[in-house]
């Protein structure tokens, strides 16, 4: 199953014992946080789950999968994401 934003507000309502109300405006602040220091290019560090990083990829050759045809991508960034050894820890059984 995968876990959507309604899912974590519904957690946090039930955890903190907040209105759904309160516990949406929290996980959308949040969230609002991490995008607004991703656009501006900087690292998002949450000390024991990972680390969201801004990466530069430079123009490279493609293909289009439909027609085959080699075509040129341009420069773009993309976010990585990098999880700490707690969570893989805890993932994989370990603690």
């Amino acid at each position: 199953m995968t876990v959507t934003k309604v899912h974590i507000i519904n957690s946090v309502s039930n955890h903190l014992d907040l209105s759904k109300t309160k516990s949406a405006q929290v996980v959308e602040s949040l969230l609002d946080i991490i995008k607004e220091t991703l656009e501006s290019g900087e690292d998002v560090l949450i000390s024991g789950f990972g680390k969201f990083c801004v990466k530069e990829k430079g123009k490279r050759r493609g293909r289009n999968p439909h027609t085959g045809e080699d075509l040129m991508l341009a420069e773009k960034r993309v976010v990585r994401f990098m999880c700490s050894p707690v969570l893989k820890g805890k993932v994989n059984g370990e603690g």
